[in-house]
């Protein structure tokens, strides 16, 4: 499975980055090839200054080793050595009427002492983080994780959204990081689904991205905005800097193995504010947008 996975993400990362570019029109993305000293790598490729993407990364790797003490408490595990793959990216749009949005689809294996398989998972999703909110483009995004979903479960929906509205809250300001999409972790066999299916699902998902996103930066990519529009975006962006440092799980991972940290702080946004005590103006397009963030709503 691992390795059906890693053939899966390498081609996925392809269709992605050749999609953005043309999006873009003007940036190609960099790559870099890099090696872990415990064991593994990966290939990060990096989109900076386009015409439509300010910073963007769209990362895979393969890791693999001892599991660092810190995780093996997280874990409730002793002496366990780990294999971790997957995709991750997050892209940044220039202008503030596009959103920034992030994905992320990975397998995790564990074993005992003979390098027998003792656990198994799956996880990932995708969610979307506008700084404006056009309401049609919400629906768009939310409806295509939908789509993907009830292909497999018709339940999938409703739980995993509800899962990633918990978990991209930043609890310390009492609001959700963006509107959501889907969140799903610890995926393993059960009565009702093989690895098997659950590699289906997962793919399925990796699969949407490019529908769930395309359409909606291509119709935000060339609206006007203005110096204000700028600012609250940087201010915007620094609550999502303040989530990925201080609660996302795929950071402290990345950290706590000795990752590679280039990769793991790519989702950080080239330019961000923080405006001392700020509160957008009664009624504006900025309060409106702050009052669905703290109150997260069905979209489909």
């Amino acid at each position: 499975m691992k390795d059906k996975f890693y053939q899966y993400i390498l081609k996925l990362q392809d269709n992605i980055t050749s999609k953005l570019e043309k999006v873009d029109g003007v940036a190609k993305f960099q790559e870099d090839l890099w090696e872990r000293p415990e064991g593994g790598g990966g290939r990060t490729r990096v989109i900076e200054n386009g015409a439509v993407f300010e910073k963007g990364g769209v990362n895979i790797s393969a890791v693999h080793g001892e599991l660092p003490e810190t995780m093996q408490q997280y874990f409730g595990v002793k002496d366990a050595n780990f294999f971790a793959c997957g995709l991750s990216l997050v892209l940044h749009p220039k202008s503030p009427m596009a959103p920034t949005v992030h994905a992320n689809w990975r397998y995790f294996e564990m074993y005992d002492k003979e390098g027998n398989v003792v656990d198994s998972w799956f996880g990932g999703g995708q969610d979307l983080t506008p700084y404006y909110l056009f309401e049609d483009d919400a629906k768009h995004f939310h409806k295509v994780c939908k789509t993907a979903c009830d292909r497999h479960n018709d339940g999938f929906y409703k739980t995993y959204k509800a899962k990633c509205d918990d978990y991209f809250w930043n609890s310390h300001r009492d609001e959700a990081r963006g509107i959501g999409g889907l969140f799903f972790d610890y995926c393993k066999a059960n009565d009702d689904m093989s690895m098997e299916n659950w590699y289906a699902f997962v793919t399925e998902v990796g699969n949407s991205f490019l529908d769930c996103y395309v359409p909606i930066v291509e119709r935000r990519k060339e609206l006007p905005y203005t110096e204000a529009n700028r600012t609250w975006q940087e201010i915007r962006r620094g609550r999502y800097v303040e989530f990925n440092l201080a609660h996302d799980k795929g950071t402290l991972f990345g950290l706590k193995t000795n990752g590679r940290i280039e990769s793991i702080l790519i989702s950080l946004p080239p330019h961000v504010q923080w405006v001392y005590d700020h509160h957008p103006e009664k009624g504006s397009e900025e309060e409106k947008l702050l009052n669905v963030l703290k109150n997260p709503k069905d979209w489909v």
